[in-house]
């Protein structure tokens, strides 16, 4: 039907002759040219300067070319003003009601027919009429109107005609645009082959324009002194123009406020019939009226780039164009629309140039130097590559177009605005993207949310916040709120009356929020609309200061909202704090925080911003605020700001919040482990070191802090755990189980992994704090009150894995509690402390028993030990033998097979061991003990009854050296017997050979013995048999010579004239070498007598022994002792006389044999039976000395002999404890003697064969 009545329609234009085209338009030119072309092809480009025409006869052409018939003629324009403007020209053309034949169609609008034929229409209409009808079906022929505008709308439009055309190839499509940039369009539509869409281009008609470049300040080549600042450039050029003649001055300036400041200062000039007039997009429409009507004299207009294309100012003979404006560009940085003044582009600078060669040849001034002009861009940047993309991303997504990065734009969007576009609608959780399988690109795909958003007329921010609104149940609010956002504010400020103004409108004011007066100011109009006619209301509205036209269309706005959102409206009045929490869904990167050392706000992404004047939240600002926009000038500006909890954006923004958190820690009295959360939205934190318990940020690990702080380490506050059975009983079997640790070296039996196994098996696993065990436990005791105790078989399970000795079986056996020694017991204990004293195993002596413990198997360690202690002697061996017993390991093995018990020193049964498994012989020395680990060595405490430490060491040998006194005292004192001093006769009584004390946790034993002190003896104990053996010797001794010995005087009357003469000149005297004699005729009685006596019978029985054979002895012993004396004296003085250099060695050599030989107390020392001997080897120095002289060098030859061996038998004796030398080694010495003898005086005769050879093997046999 609609086809019918347009296609008659268009006949009937047609056939009536109604197509006419003005001949003064200079597109009635080409006429022919067009209608040719429009037929011929599928798109064409047409170009023309503003007032050519093509605006108003381009859809004329189109129904003269056929078109109209089979579908609509849409005609797009940018704006709705232009759109009703065009439309009711054309009609008025072809004469024809407006909504007839031609028709248009602006938001809340639609004047059309079934019968049109031309639609004119916003871009926006036709864009939502995309996403009804994707093959826009209705129409046949499509007019894209100024498209060297290149707003996003238009761009849009263009790329899905592009992908559309080749599906619609009945579909004619017109782009008519100024002569700016038109062959981007063409090659946007070239054809399949590349040819590129026909270009028509239609010169307006227009009259010469002379253009002068007049820069000021630091930019003026022609004068460095030149110090005018932008406003006395304007006045300067206003004067320059007023010599030219008459006519208007249109001057294009960046904002608002230069406009001010230009017309004060223009108004200052003294010409009474200049009229100044502002004109700029936020003027209300009476003043913008005022520069149409007539008037006397002249009139400067002050302008935005808004009189660039969009309005055409009359009268207009000059212009002065400062050559900026505030273009809106997005900040892919602070992800905000900012309005930075900026150069204009080369097209626009010409665009603004033509608008004074409309009437006459015209004037304009340019305000900046020609080589500026050059290096500006040609073209202003097409608003697609200025700004956020949402929108266009969230209606490409709705409509199902794919990627917008492989959308078939003029100008492909920078993939950084890509992104930001789809960061917003991520940030109102509309979309979710992912990778696009071509890998170029993402897909994005709508949320309900998004979905939702997709169907609202509005910017997606605020969209967002009317679908929360419904959530929050205050929908009435914000539609109101939203619906105002999205136009231009309706309050009006007149430049001459600020103050009255803003007193008329600071009744709307809400403290906390702007957002809220808007809410006041809607219920004053609407209240006071219903009040009042509709002439009364509008009066009102321009005494108040509110634009009427903004107000009836943010009511019709509203209308529409409210009808898309689909939702009803509740007339209860909304919580603030609910309108404010939906308003912030749509405005989470608008929240800032406040800097308290400035008023200014720390942003989203490290922005900063103050909040604009005007605002009620300018002077005290709050905490947090969020913007309804940023905008920034010099400086960004939040406008129509809020107070907020920050609070709200953590709920809000809870997809887009970033969580972090501190280190868990346990809080023992919430039984529970805890961290600390930090939030921040995009880098502002909403929370700082909020408490949580960690369950809720890792359950997993919430459950396992648990389990080892309240269950392993008992970390839990204690009326928690007493009131659970089970911790007491587990408990005491852990005390039990950890006691055996230290015994295997740190190998835990029941370790802090098996016991949380333990519990891990057997709570729920849900459980992750006190409070939630208590609700678990509750129930599952019903079940099994023992589930969790350790019970003997959940032991036994939990232990029968582990390592070390047999594992828990046998560990006593291996690691025993004391050490045997016979019938002596020794505590052991133990201690797992690597690097630190008395690590490994430890065994206490008591200092009053030390006496009678050996270190008998100290070598062979504990059983649990020895298998570590062979190996590493093992591996002590020298590499050689080593060698020869590989596989080393196997070897090893066999050798602890056949170890057998403790018997004898280690190393020797281990040598004993390797020797008969293996071909190689090795001795006990062949190991190296000091290579044994430090916890591989018994350690050894002695402590007395008090327990207090004496010493500490691993060398028993050694420690009982060190405390031989202390040792001796502790078993004097334990000992039942008293000892005396002062003892001159035997009246001891018999003294028993030991005394023991079972008084004490030890069984003390001591040895009783008389000890010789000079002039008397004194009863003593002591710890060893040997030392008491030995001290009793010389004990009894003394107590002969005091009581059964001869006198010094009768032995020294048997001394000759002769003999004391022989001894004049010795080194002894008469009276010494007596009382010698004595003493060695009572040694020799007392060998002779054999056993000690330790009774008073036996001594009574020595002593008349004594008293009958001592004194002869005694003489005969006298008689050979003067003979050695007087012969040592001899060789003594012939030694004096030997001072030649070349015998100084072996005078020296000789001197300390005689010395050695021949000393104060020699015949006791020597004794009776050896002093012939002694005498022997003094004539065998003789001899020697006698044959010295020519043969010096043969003697000391002859030293090299003897010497080593007289020096390692001396080193060994110094070695030997005291009371040590056996007979054996006496007779070594006794052999050395010989030894000189056969060396140096071979004639004087020797006992025995004796060489060198031999006494070294002697030496050898005594361990020398």
């Amino acid at each position: 039907m609609e086809t019918t009545e347009r296609a008659a329609a268009a006949a009937a234009i047609l056939d009536t002759g109604r197509l006419r085209y003005p001949e003064s338009l200079p597109i009635t030119e080409r006429h022919d040219e067009l209608l040719e072309i429009i037929r011929d092809h599928q798109v064409v480009i047409v170009a023309g300067e503003t007032g050519s025409g093509k605006s108003t006869q381009i859809p004329k052409l189109c129904i003269e070319a056929g078109r109209g018939a089979d579908g609509v003629i849409g005609h797009t324009q940018p704006r709705r003003v232009a759109a009703r403007t065009i439309a009711e020209r054309i009609a008025d053309e072809i004469g024809s009601e407006l909504g007839a034949d031609v028709g248009y169609s602006v938001r809340f609008n639609d004047n059309i027919s079934d019968g049109t034929l031309v639609r004119v229409m916003t871009d926006g209409i036709l864009l939502a009429e995309i996403q009804r009808d994707r093959m826009l079906s209705r129409y046949d022929t499509l007019i894209i109107d100024e498209a060297h505008e290149r707003s996003l709308n238009i761009d849009f439009i263009l790329g899905y005609l592009k992908q559309l055309l080749p599906r619609r190839r009945d579909l004619k499509v017109i782009v008519t645009s100024a002569t700016i940039d038109t062959e981007r369009f063409a090659e946007h539509f070239a054809s399949d082959d590349g040819e590129p869409a026909p270009i028509v281009t239609v010169s307006g008609r227009t009259f010469p324009v002379e253009t002068r470049y007049r820069p000021f300040g630091a930019d003026n080549p022609d004068d460095e002194h030149d110090r005018r600042d932008q406003v006395d450039a304007i006045v300067d050029a206003c004067k320059e123009l007023k010599s030219e003649g008459d006519g208007d001055v249109l001057v294009f300036l960046s904002g608002e406020r230069e406009i001010h400041d230009a017309a004060d200062a223009l108004k200052r000039l003294d010409e009474p019939s200049l009229e100044v007039l502002p004109l700029y997009a936020r003027l209300s429409s009476q003043e913008q009226q005022r520069i149409w009507k007539p008037h006397a004299g002249r009139r400067i207009v002050l302008s935005t780039n808004v009189a660039e294309t969009s309005i055409t100012v009359p009268g207009v003979r000059y212009v002065i164009d400062a050559g900026t404006a505030r273009i809106s560009r997005y900040s892919r940085r602070l992800k905000v629309q900012r309005l930075p003044i900026e150069e204009v582009s080369k097209a626009s600078a010409n665009q603004r140039a033509g608008r004074c060669g409309r009437v006459a040849p015209g004037i304009c001034i340019r305000l900046y130097s020609e080589e500026n002009f050059e290096e500006r861009p040609d073209f202003t940047e097409p608003e697609i590559l200025r700004t956020n993309l949402g929108s266009v991303i969230l209606q490409m997504a709705n409509i199902g177009l794919g990627d917008i990065a492989r959308f078939p734009f003029v100008e492909p969007p920078d993939h950084r605005s890509i992104r930001d576009g789809e960061m917003l609608l991520d940030e109102l959780g509309a979309i979710r993207t992912r990778p696009s399988p071509s890998g170029d690109g993402n897909t994005v795909r709508l949320t309900k949310i998004g979905q939702r958003l997709a169907r609202l007329p509005v910017d997606p921010r605020l969209a967002r916040m009317v679908i929360e609104a419904e959530r929050l149940n205050c929908v009435r609010e914000v539609l109101i709120i939203v619906s105002a956002l999205s136009i231009q504010d309706v309050r009006e400020r007149p430049d001459d009356k600020r103050e009255q103004a803003a007193e008329m409108h600071n009744r709307f004011k809400v403290k906390g929020s702007d957002l809220l007066s808007l809410v006041k100011l809607w219920d004053y109009t609407r209240e006071k609309q219903r009040e009042l006619s509709g002439n009364q209301f509008r009066r009102m509205c321009r005494s108040e200061f509110i634009h009427f036209l903004r107000l009836r269309e943010w009511m019709d706005l509203h209308s529409q909202l409210k009808r898309a959102a689909g939702v009803k409206i509740k007339n209860a009045e909304a919580h603030p704090d609910h309108i404010h929490q939906a308003l912030l869904a749509g405005l989470l990167s608008h929240v800032g925080m406040r800097d308290r050392d400035r008023r200014a706000f720390k942003g989203a992404r490290q922005a900063e911003f103050v909040i604009a004047p005007g605002s009620v939240l300018t002077k005290k600002p709050p905490d947090w605020v969020m913007a309804a926009e940023l905008v920034e000038t010099n400086q960004i500006y939040a406008r129509r700001v809020a107070e907020i909890d920050p609070r709200w954006a953590e709920k809000a923004g809870a997809h887009l919040v970033k969580r972090s958190y501190g280190e868990p820690r346990w809080d023992p009295k919430g039984g529970r482990a805890v961290v600390t959360e930090q939030v921040t939205l995009y880098g502002l934190p909403l929370v700082s070191d909020r408490l949580i318990g960690l369950d809720r940020v890792d359950p997993d690990a919430a459950r396992a802090w648990f389990i080892t702080k309240a269950f392993v380490e008992g970390d839990v506050a204690e009326h928690w755990s007493n009131k659970h059975r089970f911790f007491e009983f587990n408990d005491g079997v852990r005390r039990r189980v950890s006691s055996m640790s230290a015994r295997m070296r740190g190998v835990e039996l029941l370790d802090d992994q098996t016991l949380f196994d333990f519990y891990d098996e057997r709570i729920d696993d849900d459980v992750t704090s006190a409070q939630h065990f208590d609700r678990w436990w509750k129930q599952e005791r019903q079940k099994d009150g023992k589930l969790l105790d350790l019970t003997d078989r959940a032991l036994a399970r939990l232990l029968s894995g582990s390592g070390g000795a047999g594992g828990a079986l046998g560990v006593t056996e291996s690691f025993p509690d004391v050490w045997r020694q016979g019938d002596i017991e020794l505590p052991l204990t133990y201690r797992y402390a690597p690097g630190e004293p008395l690590d490994g195993v430890t065994v206490h002596l008591p200092l009053s028993g030390l006496n009678q413990i050996t270190d008998d198997g100290f070598d062979w360690h504990v059983p649990g030990n020895r298998d570590d202690v062979v190996e590493q002697l093992m591996r002590s061996l020298p590499k050689p033998i080593r060698r020869e017993l590989v596989p080393f390991n196997d070897t090893v093995d066999l050798v602890l097979d056949r170890l057998g018990a403790p018997n004898g020193r280690l190393v020797d049964r281990l040598a004993e061991i390797v020797s008969e498994i293996s071909d190689v012989r090795v001795s006990g020395a062949d190991f190296d003990p000091t290579v044994l680990d430090p916890h591989l060595r018994l350690n050894i405490v002695v402590s007395d009854d008090a327990g207090e430490v004496h010493d500490v060491g691993t060398d028993l040998a050694a420690i009982k050296a060190r405390l031989v006194s202390a040792t001796r005292e502790s078993v004097a004192a334990a000992a039942p017997i008293e000892e005396r001093r002062g003892i001159t006769s035997w009246d001891v009584g018999d003294i028993p050979r030991v005394v023991e004390s079972s008084d004490r946790g030890f069984d003390v034993r001591a040895y009783p013995t008389l000890l010789d002190v000079g002039d008397s003896v004194a009863l003593r104990v002591v710890t060893t048999p040997e030392l008491q053996e030995r001290a009793m010797k010389g004990g009894v001794r003394r107590l002969l010579l005091l009581d059964g010995a001869p006198t010094r005087a009768s032995i020294e009357r048997l001394v000759t004239t002769a003999g004391r003469f022989a001894l004049t000149g010795a080194d002894i005297d008469v009276s010494t070498l007596v009382d010698d004699c004595i003493a060695a005729a009572v040694d020799q009685l007392m060998a002779e007598h054999g056993v000690v006596p330790f009774t008073e019978s036996g001594f009574r029985e020595l002593r008349a022994e004594v008293k009958a054979k001592a004194a002869n002895r005694a003489g005969v012993a006298l008689g050979k002792a003067v003979a050695v004396v007087a012969a040592a004296n001899t060789v003594s003085q012939r030694l004096a006389d030997l001072r030649a250099p070349a015998v100084r060695s072996s005078v020296d050599d000789a001197n300390m044999h005689v010395g050695r030989l021949v000393r104060p107390g020699f015949v006791s020392a020597h004794g009776v039976d050896r002093l012939d001997d002694v005498e022997r080897y003094v004539r065998a120095i003789s001899y020697r000395l006698e044959h010295l002289a020519g043969a010096a060098a043969r003697d000391q030859q002859r030293m090299l002999e003897i010497l080593p061996l007289e020096q390692r038998f001396a080193s060994f004796v110094d070695r030997l404890p005291p009371g040590a030398a056996t007979a054996e080694v006496a007779e070594v010495r006794w052999l050395l003697e010989e030894l000189r003898v056969q060396i140096f005086a071979q004639p004087v005769g020797t006992r025995g064969k004796v060489s060198p050879k031999k006494v070294a093997q002697r030496l050898a046999t005594i361990g020398a």
